[in-house]
């Protein structure tokens, strides 16, 4: 099975197979494996909520749903959200897909590592992405003053964020991220994606729902189905001021959620005590688990406030093999990251699941990597090897053209001299900073060489990782300290943007360039909404469904689930 297992991962590009493929491959009848590797919340919906759908599966697989506007009308309900600023689509990746077509003109710029799509969508429409590589010395966290550094010099006109980001957890607070948004005014959009924020506990209420509804330039991102543990139930939503929401809203069909999705949504009301228990009871597994975890020697676990840890195996061990003989000999799958931009095979996103499970999976790395009755995964002491992403392919396409689209890599040389080197152990994935091109569509010919690197001494080298003792119980794992900017080489001025560069602001007033301060309470900040609309006033109040009594236990999404 170890063989056909290997092929699937790989024939899956940015992601990983499905559970019904795996268990197609496998042939064998019962449970599937335990599954480390799908996000989604382990804890939610309740048996009794599944008992609930399984009784009515007839009619709701028999009849048609509800338009889109109805089920959206019961979820910003539910949520008291303006529905003018909210649209629903069948997963978040439509929506994605949606801003790409609909809001995203030329360029767009990502951190990566992170999800997939951000990378793969515009690329595949010819747009030209700028990736902003997250560094391993810096625990892969996301220094907002240089990713405002890399936006202007690049001239990239959509910003993304995730929050907290896919793979590695990593979190960034409610304030730096208004002010970034407010920093970026001048770009034509700003995408928050908070897919896996209802897990996250740093601060009391992280979204920035409410600011975004006030801002022109701003989409959030949310996700039903990793909060409400349904994957299979394609359901998501954005929220925007309401001309960004209603120009993506308009052109959804008017179908595009199913019954299931409209089942859940109108259940949810009922269920909002025992959701937010479950957010608790991951909070507490992600702090137990991540102490479990610490204690191998050699693994490296990363702070995360998602539903996931991200893991570094130890020097040697190669995450293929691990995957594969932790799926073959331990029925356990988990996810190795070497087909994600930015990562290696090196790495391992692993979902937080109940303690018993993850009792299944530290016994089952200990074998696979330590043991000796099969072939431990890791060397012996001095003999560690270098690791390679396995996606030469998509490391070309960073090094040459830094994501400026599908077509623009069609015009380089095919042939071995074109593929990236893979990276040194310990260093993450460095990527060459590109120039600004122009958009694929118009390319043509070899794209320019991108602009060397800064020097490997100017970024910090992490501290050795001492071995941890012996595991005596859930240990906090602390958030570490932002690294020390590197002074850069000067970067030559972009080409000319038809856009008007903004006036620059005081160097105090914040640590990144701000072309204008955050807009007052009253005040629509160029085409959003007043303070006041966003409660609900001026037409945009959040209507109850009819007949509907009101919520209980579901907070505002700016600090949903926050009891318990």
């Amino acid at each position: 099975m170890s063989g056909n297992v290997t092929s699937l991962f790989r024939g899956t590009a940015a992601h990983s197979p499905s559970m019904a493929a795996l268990t197609r491959e496998s042939g064998e009848a019962g449970a599937g494996p335990v599954d480390f590797c799908i996000p989604c919340n382990p804890y939610f919906p309740t048996p009794a909520m599944f008992e609930e759908m399984a009784g009515r599966l007839r009619d709701i697989i028999t009849y048609y749903p509800s338009g889109a506007d109805t089920i959206t009308a019961e979820l910003c309900s539910l949520l008291e959200l303006p529905p003018q600023c909210v649209a629903m689509g069948n997963g978040s990746t439509e929506l994605i897909t949606w801003i790409d077509h609909l809001l995203v003109r030329d360029s767009l710029a990502v951190p990566v590592p992170t999800f997939g799509r951000w990378t793969d969508q515009p690329m595949e429409t010819g747009k030209r992405v700028d990736m902003f590589p997250l560094q391993e010395s810096a625990g892969f966290a996301l220094d907002l003053a240089r990713y405002a550094e890399f936006v202007r010099a690049r001239g990239t006109r959509t910003v993304v964020i995730c929050n907290p980001n896919n793979p590695d957890g990593g979190y960034l607070h409610k304030q730096a991220l208004v002010q970034f948004m407010d920093a970026m005014a001048d770009r034509d959009l700003v995408v928050i994606d908070e897919s896996f924020l209802e897990f996250a506990d740093a601060e009391a209420e992280p979204s920035v729902v409410r600011e975004a509804m006030l801002r022109p330039n701003v989409v959030v991102l949310r996700s039903l189905g990793k909060n409400f543990g349904l994957h299979g139930i394609r359901f998501g939503y954005l929220v925007a001021n309401p001309a960004l929401a209603g120009r993506v809203r308009a052109m959804l069909p008017k179908w595009n959620l199913n019954s299931f999705a409209e089942h859940v949504v109108f259940m949810l009301r009922d269920h909002g005590p025992e959701y937010a228990q479950s957010l608790h009871q991951v909070r507490r597994d992600r702090l137990e688990m991540a102490g479990r975890l610490s204690a191998l020697p050699g693994l490296t676990v990363y702070p995360s406030q998602g539903n996931f840890l991200f893991v570094r195996l130890p020097v040697g061990a190669e995450g293929t093999v691990v995957r594969d003989r932790m799926l073959t000999e331990h029925r356990i799958l988990v996810r190795e990251c070497g087909n994600k931009i930015g990562s290696s095979s090196r790495f391992l996103r692993l979902v937080v699941r109940p303690q018993v499970d993850v009792h299944r999976l530290v016994s089952g790395l200990e074998q696979v990597l330590y043991g000796s009755r099969r072939g431990a995964a890791v060397p012996g002491p001095a003999t560690g090897t270098g690791y390679s992403s396995g996606t030469a392919a998509v490391d070309r396409l960073v090094s040459e053209t830094n994501g400026a689209g599908m077509r623009a890599l069609a015009a380089q040389p095919a042939g071995p001299p074109g593929l990236a080197a893979a990276p040194a152990a310990g260093t993450g994935m460095p990527l060459p900073a590109a120039v600004p091109v122009a958009p694929a569509a118009a390319t043509v010919g070899p794209m320019p060489m991108p602009v060397p690197v800064p020097a490997p001494q100017q970024v910090p080298r992490p501290a050795p990782v001492p071995q941890p003792a012996p595991y005596p119980g859930p240990v906090p794992v602390p958030h570490p300290a932002p690294a020390p900017r590197p002074t850069p080489d000067p970067v030559p001025p972009p080409a000319p943007a038809p856009y008007p560069a903004p006036a620059p602001a005081p160097a105090a007033a914040a640590p990144y360039p701000v072309p204008a301060g955050p807009t007052p309470p009253g005040v629509p900040a160029r085409g959003g909404l007043t303070a006041a609309q966003v409660r609900g006033t001026d037409g945009l109040e959040s209507v109850p469904a009819e007949g509907r009594p009101a919520s209980r236990g579901w907070p505002d999404p700016a600090g949903m689930g926050r009891t318990g």
